[in-house]
């Protein structure tokens, strides 16, 4: 009785959690961005003040701080925690109690009763293997949690360039249509006093309805892209989101992709939450084949029967291992195992092959930006003494058009490959891993160690 209650006294209690609305914060002012908590060093010494616009770090932290994702991701890291923690556990052990009665009282006949104490010894023998499996499975939710706040870090960047990228856009198709608002005045003056045939005038009609078309698919972009950022700082989609400064920019040398390709597996989190899961997988086969020998129970028990005898016992049961012998436990935990070892060889060998693409994309992209660059450079001061020409009656408005056309096309494309620029330059950086990030992280530093 004294055990049951003591047993009682140390049960956990229910508490009640509500159902939030989901309707997210209401303003930037409300997020808090903690730099203690930051999964980047250097973050700790960055200045935060959102009243002043938010920057690309300042928008990668709020990102790291409040993302719902990584909510859910720290919330698994609870989770495999709190299963390291049972994996850890002893067996309670089982106490059993009986009583008989006689059913007439008569000299020399008492209340018999027996009580007995048994523990699960199997058990035991395979607590070890599973406190490693449990422990190696938390470090691997650990990790991805990393790796997580990595991505999100890269995504936060990316929509941050994004949204700069095609508020650029807006302006520049917004400045355009401004510009060809004239030409369409003087265009359509001309058709009502019949000096001008539709025919003659669909080139500068279909100017005109050019810019406008493609500044309402920026502006759905726009929406897309804003929509998305609002979403991973847990936003609500109304809050204002003021950005300021310049995009993330980042150029990896030569030498520190090749640094990073050689110790890609010390470096990168999720190749370490990898290596974990395997290490976790490993010790799960070891505990199934523990598992196959007999599982062993004993027990010790007093009794006194009716007659007022006393006995004191040993039990043990153990299990006959004629059928089962747990080989189909042990069969799932080996295929289990060949999977994530080709699992890890797959992911190693696709991130050297999207690296070494995306080494060369940025090559490639570069030198495009540099034509593009001189080319836009060039049909700017095209537009600007076309204009100059076009004000003063020197030049017909065909020619002009053309000269305006070809100009914005060059500055779009123009955006649109430094855009792609940006992209490939995140990607290629949340590929190399941070060795900052790493070597701050325990569970990383543990996995990394050879």
């Amino acid at each position: 009785m004294l055990a049951t209650l003591l047993g009682v006294g140390g049960c956990a209690t229910y508490a009640d959690l509500p159902l939030g609305s989901g309707a997210g914060v209401t303003g930037v002012a409300r997020l808090s961005a903690p730099t203690s908590e930051m999964p980047l060093p250097a973050w700790s010494t960055h200045r935060f003040d959102p009243a002043d616009g938010l920057d690309a770090t300042e928008v990668a932290m709020l990102a790291v701080a409040n993302s719902p994702q990584l909510r859910l991701k720290r919330d698994e890291l609870g989770i495999a925690r709190a299963q390291a923690f049972a994996a850890g556990l002893l067996p309670d052990p089982q106490l059993s109690v009986s009583a008989d009665v006689p059913r007439r009282s008569g000299a020399g006949l008492v209340t018999a009763y027996s009580l007995g104490l048994s523990e699960d010894i199997g058990a035991l023998l395979t607590r070890s293997s599973r406190r490693a499996a449990a422990r190696d499975q938390a470090s691997q939710v650990n990790l991805d949690l990393l790796w997580a706040e990595w991505q999100t870090v890269a995504q936060a960047r990316l929509l941050f360039d994004q949204v700069l990228n095609l508020r650029a856009q807006r302006g520049r198709l917004e400045r355009e249509q401004q510009a060809l608002a004239t030409v369409g005045t003087y265009i359509r003056a001309a058709l009502d006093a019949g000096n001008l045939t539709y025919d003659s005038a669909s080139a500068g009609l279909n100017a005109e309805a050019d810019v406008h078309k493609r500044l309402a698919d920026t502006a759905v972009a726009l929406h897309q892209v804003e929509g998305d950022l609002h979403q991973l700082l847990g936003l609500a989609p109304t809050a204002k989101l003021d950005l300021a400064g310049a995009p993330y920019l980042n150029q990896p040398t030569p030498s520190q992709v090749q640094a990073a390709l050689d110790d890609l597996p010390r470096r990168r989190p999720d190749l370490l939450a990898l290596q974990a899961g395997y290490q976790s997988q490993q010790a799960k086969l070891r505990s199934a084949i523990l598992a196959q020998f007999p599982a062993l129970n004993i027990g010790f028990n007093t009794a006194r029967d009716t007659s007022a005898v006393y006995t004191n016992g040993l039990s043990i049961g153990i299990t006959l291992p004629l059928f089962d012998r747990n080989r189909g436990n042990i069969a799932i935990e080996r295929a289990t195992r060949q999977q994530l070892h080709d699992d890890y060889a797959v992911r190693v060998l696709a991130t050297r092959s999207d690296m070494q693409r995306i080494t060369r994309d940025l090559a490639t992209l570069d030198g495009q930006l540099a034509t593009l660059t001189a080319h836009s450079q060039q049909l700017d001061q095209a537009r600007a003494s076309a204009e100059r020409a076009w004000q003063a009656g020197s030049l017909d408005w065909p020619t002009y058009l053309a000269i305006r056309t070809n100009a914005l096309s060059a500055d779009l494309d123009l955006l649109t490959v430094q855009q792609e620029r940006a992209r490939q330059s995140i990607a290629l950086e949340a590929l190399l891993g941070n060795t900052d990030l790493v070597a701050a992280h325990p569970d990383a530093a543990k996995a990394s160690t050879p």
